[in-house]
């Protein structure tokens, strides 16, 4: 029998995500990307790797808990493959308790996720006294997870680039279709898509983020005032992020004029005593793609008959892509798509 082909169109998350998962089943598989692995969003800094809270569960939740769960086996086959690190570690969440109202609630999802969670991970309220990495909190209590999970997003589009071309497939920056095409171009994928069906897919929101010079390698991340603040193996500690829908440079972080993530820096530092003399190392911007649905956008692409998209990564591509990976190939390869929920499908 004829070895399948696949053509991916995208190095970012998703698209090195399907690849691999294509490749281990036995595909012969090119990546195209004129610009390389991890150019787009996906080269950003933050890397949270973070649950939605324990409640009112649906098929987005569902499926991101699966991937969650698969990440831990996922990244080390991806490092064992390649020799590159992504710097993966699940080490839990530490959020802040705001008032007596959110307390009560902190402690209700426990016994939600004891059972949504299938045993495998906890939410929990703990006393913020005596932590040394963690936010300021107005109650003196914490939410810990230990689902929530980080990885080096750079380190992991190298990872995984390394990981295929080991095991045989290719990364080139311009090449012909061959076989299945899968479609995973972020951003401006999915613009031109809205464009061309007339309908509003999805479109860009851009980020910010910035990196600090902190070692807090084993310790959980944080989730405060509405920023992420995530350690890394090495050495770092990233926080972010902005969402803007109304920019001019998609690509500027100038200290002296971005306002928005100066802001940020400081409302970490404000809120992470360890932060406050960090110094910042680098300050990173990027467009990510937001689908309309917020959920991914997974299926047939509804503009290229007989062809495939893989979109919509916006804060949770990391997160999903072990099951985007295994749900697209399902889909390509085998014609299975019950791996993807119903509100994931593109609308044609």
């Amino acid at each position: 029998m004829a070895m399948a082909e696949v053509t991916v169109r995208g190095a970012g998350i998703f698209g090195l995500s399907v690849a691999w998962a294509c490749l281990r089943r036995g595909a012969k598989v090119i990546v195209v990307d004129p610009h390389g692995p991890g150019a787009g969003a996906s080269g950003g800094l933050v890397g949270a790797l973070a649950p939605h809270v324990p409640e009112n569960w649906n098929d987005k939740k569902a499926f991101q808990l699966d991937a969650l769960l698969m990440a831990g086996n996922f990244w080390t086959e991806v490092r064992l493959a390649g020799g590159i690190d992504p710097l993966y570690a699940r080490d839990g969440r530490l959020q802040p308790v705001p008032d007596a109202a959110a307390l009560a609630l902190g402690r209700a999802r426990a016994g939600q996720a004891l059972d949504l969670w299938r045993g495998q991970a906890a939410w929990e309220v703990i006393p913020a006294e005596g932590q040394d990495w963690a936010p300021e909190s107005p109650t003196g209590w914490l939410i810990r997870d230990t689902l929530s999970a980080r990885l080096h997003p750079r380190r992991a589009c190298a990872a995984l680039a390394a990981a295929l071309v080991a095991g045989g497939a290719r990364i080139e920056g311009e090449a012909p279709d061959r076989g299945a095409v899968i479609w995973a171009t972020g951003a401006a994928g999915l613009s031109e898509t809205s464009r061309a069906t007339g309908r509003p897919l999805g479109a860009a929101v851009k980020g910010q983020a910035a990196l600090l010079r902190l070692d807090r390698r084993d310790r959980p991340q944080l989730f405060t005032d509405g920023l992420h603040v995530v350690p890394h193996g090495d050495g770092t500690v990233a926080v972010g992020s902005t969402s803007e829908r109304d920019f001019a440079d998609p690509a500027r972080t100038d200290a002296r004029t971005d306002a928005l993530l100066d802001d940020v820096i400081a409302r970490a530092r404000a809120a992470v005593p360890a932060l406050r003399d960090a110094p910042v190392l680098e300050r990173w911007a990027g467009l990510r793609p937001r689908a309309r649905s917020r959920a991914p956008v997974l299926g047939p692409h509804p503009t290229r008959p007989g062809q495939f998209i893989a979109n919509g990564g916006f804060k949770i591509g990391f997160g999903m892509a072990p099951m985007v990976g295994e749900a697209m190939a399902a889909l390509v390869l085998e014609g299975r798509d019950d791996a993807i929920p119903p509100g994931f499908r593109p609308v044609p």
